[in-house]
């Protein structure tokens, strides 16, 4: 279905915008959470990964882009969803889990990701070389970014005619919000600069050209930028569209072109809506889901709780609690504050790093021995309204924990849905 991407420009121009969620995360309840909408909507999943979430070395999941490439599919083939129904992307792909090294050797290690991500069936590719190496500026400017994407884009080219299939989709621009939201709390965002944008397209056109391979650039359908959207560990800030009017002009005139807008969790239905509108059309989002995930296995935790006796009390969130403070690396240079404050964003924080320590054994025996506890018991409605009152339909009823959590996620997912969609 790459071609669904090829017509989020035109439908934009057409007087009748669409859109595209692009779920970012690995954890296979929400990935399989977004393959039965899918399915039940008759309507393209994108699922992205991330150069630091995966790559060639394995990523801080553990998994190269064909291991990740085969759980999506594994997942796709349990729920009857046809294979070309699902899109997988790569986002910020280049040298950016390698900048601490000279930039030769981190672009190397960018060359080979790029290529294994393609190799695995990765046709969505984020061109990201914006950031310096060592010993270079943090950022770089335009010229260098696009003569790294260049190189970038034609490794994945040479890959995708060896293996077969679609030929890569792109997209370029680095003008991004800070991955899974900001450490503090914000009180605006400035949009992107109309004229940066435009340079942008127009030095990466350029240095295409240049590069023999003009063709590929026929394929760049998108541009990273900042719409004036984010959140922070408890705050959010809404899409304005009036803010962006300046900016949205840039597309008018590159009639190949959407936006691809990132952190867009927790803006809700009519901001999103408005987003698809204004041409950002492809609509990133992954903390959100995970966010949803532990509400609703906290609130079950504590169901059990109160339930079950012997069960204990709440020993999923404190394991996790334990899990967090044994191995703090993912978080503890995102959370400022009092032990108290930071407790509290260890487990609610909207930027959800709390994400990162679900495939942990000890975590993962928690969520099992939760699962364990309430299968098939009966939940009274009081104990629902007390702790999970959204999910009242599933009381006095059997408990199924997978079939509660994905309809959770599938309630983030029909805001985005109803965005792409209306």
């Amino acid at each position: 279905m790459s071609h669904i991407l090829d017509q989020l420009a035109p439908s934009r121009k057409s007087g009748h915008p669409s859109g595209i969620a692009s779920i970012c995360s690995a954890h296979p309840t929400v990935l399989r959470a977004a393959i039965r909408h899918g399915v039940k909507m008759g309507t393209p999943v994108l699922i992205e990964a991330t150069c630091n979430q995966v790559n060639q070395l394995g990523g801080y999941t553990g998994m190269r882009p064909a291991d990740f490439a085969s759980l999506v599919n594994d997942i796709a083939e349990e729920e009857q969803c046809p294979r070309d129904q699902v899109i997988l992307g790569g986002d910020h792909l280049g040298p950016n889990p390698w900048r601490h090294l000279q930039a030769e050797e981190a672009m190397h290690n960018a060359d080979r990701m790029v290529e294994a991500y393609v190799r695995a069936g990765f046709r969505k590719i984020h061109l990201d070389t914006s950031m310096g190496c060592k010993a270079e500026p943090v950022a770089l400017r335009d010229l260098e970014t696009a003569q790294r994407a260049v190189r970038l884009a034609a490794i994945a080219e040479q890959t995708a005619i060896e293996v077969g299939g679609a030929m890569p989709r792109y997209i370029i621009g680095t003008e991004v919000p800070p991955p899974g939201g900001a450490d503090h709390s914000l009180d605006k965002i400035i949009p992107t600069d109309p004229g940066a944008a435009q340079n942008t397209i127009n030095v990466h056109r350029t240095m295409f050209c240049n590069a023999g391979i003009a063709d590929a650039f026929s394929r760049v359908i998108g541009l990273v930028v900042q719409p004036g959207v984010e959140f922070g560990n408890q705050n959010i800030i809404n899409y304005d569209r009036t803010k962006a009017r300046s900016l949205v002009a840039i597309i008018d005139d590159e009639p190949g072109f959407v936006f691809e807008a990132h952190s867009t969790d927790y803006q809700g239905t009519n901001p999103l809506k408005e987003l698809v509108a204004d041409g950002f059309s492809i609509l990133k989002v992954g903390p959100e889901l995970t966010f949803v995930l532990r509400e609703a296995l906290y609130a079950l935790d504590a169901i059990a709780t109160d339930l079950v006796p012997e069960y204990g009390e709440r020993p999923l969130k404190q394991m996790m609690e334990k899990v967090m403070l044994d191995r703090p690396e993912f978080w503890q240079n995102h959370y400022r504050g009092d032990p108290a404050s930071r407790s509290l964003m260890r487990h609610y924080s909207l930027s959800d790093r709390i994400r990162y320590y679900w495939p942990d054994l000890e975590a993962s025996a928690a969520v099992a021995r939760l699962a364990q506890t309430l299968e098939g018991k009966i939940i009274p409605l009081p104990l629902f309204w007390q702790h999970f009152p959204a999910a009242q339909q599933f009381a006095e009823m059997p408990v199924n924990l997978e079939n509660i959590l994905l309809w959770r996620i599938t309630q983030s997912l029909e805001s985005y849905h109803s965005a792409c969609h209306s």
